[in-house]
């Protein structure tokens, strides 16, 4: 065990202090080191402890943090709950300037106050870093994949795809607040009977435009927009269609166009909603470039495959399918499964070092092949990970919204964001658990009203806005560094403070666990606390020490909620 002196102890915790980002942080090292010293000074035996957990208590009075260590420590090192609490309570309330107060509470819970000293120095820290407030930096920064929406380029993109890309790209954006790189990346499946039959579905359409004899293909492509490429391709590429020898090749011209109008529509409408992607990867590419066979190559190698009735089959059950799974048929063409086993393949060879794809809710079963898959390629457990968003009911007045109004059997994400906008489709999307379905409401979207949850936190910003204007009219200057504790010290102010500072525990939790849902809930607590800290504390007045603490502390508010926003991809208006 490192014997660590009093004078180290006090360097050590000086520089983890500067290292941390968020409170939680610090505590579990604030723990760790005083367990460290109890155990180094003698008063507890040297052990095999078990991991530091730092929670949040049920409910605040009991404290702002927690840790069961004492409890979960006592039957491995054969002393009370209570005693190894006591012990460590007097190292750990040494930490003044962090902490509080310190309480031990049976059957052997360490509950941890924080400090209003520090949660005022915070305050003056967000007021003075701004829009870096609640974003980490890292030395070694993690690599992440992040694909996302992949919508067919058979047609315009639904609401379960605008769903999928309000989630992918929050979550890119939490990936990166917390310090790592998220790059964006849409899977064009281009390749296969999908796209012949759209272009034989556009081709038809297009004789029929011209008035000439043509057969719909049975199973083909329905809908307006199949006219609308074809008014195109007629329009833009007449010429180049007529020049082609026979209905087959022109057909696959016209898929080609198809692809090229629909993935060009879905790039503006994601655009439009604030999605940028860094990578668009045509499945076509793996075929032309041999990657499909370099991927099965690879498996073969490494005895993963294996030849049953003329085809090859992937050993999926090794890695927990429930059957293996057939990866070329018996006529030498790959599955569905081969391509994507090869396109996860790609992804691997560019170096990342986390792959996280987002699913629709109809994909469940395909995760463990896929999973295994990636795991056979790289001998990696943990490297790959499948998000499922769930279905989105569009409800209009209790009612379901069963139809589009132009294409009869769906509605589109271009007709979602033009009917509420892209500031509430984006936070309606993200403020439920992506795996529970979601009821987009679009009455409660319409409202500007604080019913609905977005203009509520929108309006709490604006508000803060309002006020530092009508201080700028009364001509006082902004000095946050006078703010005192007294003037923080009431039940309003501190349960702001206490929010502020758990604010980047947010961004780094929800990073980790993919759930952006949890910033959009802590704001919204943030905003409702601020609502009530204005209606019970008076801003300005003619006391210059309080008017200029409660500014800062609106400042501070105004600048995490807008942090806040901008990682979920919604604006924050400085007037309403």
């Amino acid at each position: 065990m490192i014997q660590i002196t009093n004078r180290l102890l006090s360097n050590y915790y000086n520089l983890m202090h500067e290292a941390k980002v968020n409170i939680k942080d610090k505590i579990h090292d604030i723990i760790s080191v005083s367990l460290q010293r109890a155990i180094s000074e003698g008063k507890l035996p040297e052990a095999d402890y078990p991991v530091i957990k730092v929670e949040y208590p049920r409910e605040s009075k009991f404290g702002d943090y927690s840790t069961p260590i004492a409890l979960e420590s006592a039957k491995l090192i054969k002393r009370s709950p209570m005693e190894i609490g006591e012990i460590l309570k007097s190292y750990i309330s040494e930490n003044s300037g962090l902490i509080s107060e310190v309480d031990l509470a049976k059957p052997g819970f360490i509950n941890i106050f924080t400090s209003l000293e520090y949660l005022k120095n915070n305050m003056l820290e967000i007021v003075k870093i701004r829009e870096k407030y609640g974003r980490q930096q890292k030395d070694n920064p993690v690599k992440y994949n992040i694909e996302f929406v992949s919508a067919n380029p058979t047609g315009p993109m639904n609401v379960v795809s605008a769903r999928a890309a309000a989630l992918g790209d929050t979550i890119a954006n939490l990936i990166e607040a917390n310090g790592d790189i998220a790059e964006r990346e849409f899977y064009i499946n281009d390749f296969g009977n999908q796209v012949n039959l759209l272009g034989r579905s556009v081709y038809a359409r297009i004789k029929e435009l011209k008035g000439e004899q043509s057969d719909f293909p049975e199973d083909g492509y329905h809908g307006e927009y199949i006219k609308d490429i074809a008014q195109w391709i007629i329009k833009n590429h007449s010429e180049e269609l007529n020049k082609l020898e026979n209905d087959d090749v022109k057909s696959a011209y016209a898929a080609d166009k198809a692809i090229e109008y629909n993935v060009s529509g879905q790039k503006k409408d994601l655009e439009d909603f604030k999605v940028i992607f860094k990578t668009w990867f045509r499945e076509s590419t793996l075929h032309n470039r041999g990657e499909v066979v370099k991927a099965l190559e690879t498996l073969e190698k490494n005895n993963h495959i294996y030849i049953e009735d003329g085809k090859k089959v992937f050993r999926s059950t090794v890695f927990g399918d429930d059957k293996d799974r057939v990866v070329v048929r018996d006529d030498g063409r790959p599955t569905y499964l081969m391509a994507d086993i090869a396109y996860h393949f790609d992804k691997l060879e560019r170096g990342y070092d986390q792959l996280i794809d987002i699913w629709g809710p109809d994909h469940h079963g395909y995760i463990s092949r896929l999973s295994g898959a990636v795991q056979a390629l790289c001998s990696k457990e943990n490297i790959f990970r499948v998000l499922i968003s769930q279905q989105v009911n569009l409800i209009m007045e209790g009612e379901t919204v069963k139809m589009s109004k132009r294409l009869g059997n769906f509605s589109t994400m271009r007709e979602l964001i033009d009917e509420v906008g892209v500031d509430v489709s984006r936070f309606f999307f993200i403020m439920r658990s992506m795996d529970s379905h979601l009821d987009f409401d679009l009455a409660l979207a319409k409202k500007n009203s604080s019913e609905n949850p977005v203009f509520y936190l929108q309006y709490a910003h604006a508000r803060i806005c309002s006020i530092f204007k009508e201080a700028e009219k009364r001509g006082i200057k902004i000095k946050p560094e006078i703010s005192t504790l007294e003037n923080l010290n009431n039940n309003e102010a501190i349960v702001l403070l206490k929010l502020l500072a758990k604010f980047p525990e947010e961004i780094s939790d929800a990073a980790m666990t993919y759930e952006p849902h949890k910033i959009s809930t802590f704001l919204l607590r943030l905003a409702q606390s601020y609502h009530r800290f204005y209606a019970e504390q008076r801003v300005l007045s003619d006391d210059e020490s309080k008017t200029q603490t409660n500014l800062a502390l609106c400042d501070a508010v105004r600048i995490t909620i807008k942090n806040g926003l901008q990682i979920l991809g919604v604006t924050a208006p400085e007037s309403m």
